[in-house]
């Protein structure tokens, strides 16, 4: 098992930037994919951004490259999404996932999943 807990979200300005996080226990925390997904009001759960494990590389919506950035800290357990230039689309909860699947930009390539964190961007 491995446990996901989402933290840092909040009521931002459009053009902000804000970092979400999302500690991990359980399991060995470098063995797995970490994945940002967001699902807002009325919508399906939606790809954000993922790190792999091992090799760290990285892989992003169409809808926030350029603007989002993911990382992840394997010493700590945990992983990071800063989100810049902030837009009202932006606006939804923000879902901390954990997989070893090949499948990346999906959600069936993940196992666990964290309760999210509220991100709202005002216009």
């Amino acid at each position: 098992q491995v446990q996901l807990v989402e933290s840092g979200g909040r009521l931002v300005q459009s053009g902000g930037s804000l970092r979400v996080s999302c500690a991990a226990s359980g399991r060995t925390f470098r063995d797995y994919n970490m994945g940002w997904f967001r699902q807002a009001p009325g919508k399906e759960r939606v790809f954000v951004a993922v790190i792999t494990r091992s090799s760290g590389f990285t892989y992003y919506g169409d809808s926030v490259k350029g603007r989002f950035i993911i990382s992840r800290d394997d010493a700590n357990n945990t992983v990071y999404l800063q989100m810049n230039s902030l837009k009202p689309e932006d606006t939804a909860i923000y879902y901390c996932a954990a997989g070893q699947s090949t499948v990346l930009r999906s959600r069936v390539g993940y196992t666990y999943w964290g309760q999210g964190t509220q991100v709202t961007v005002s216009s």
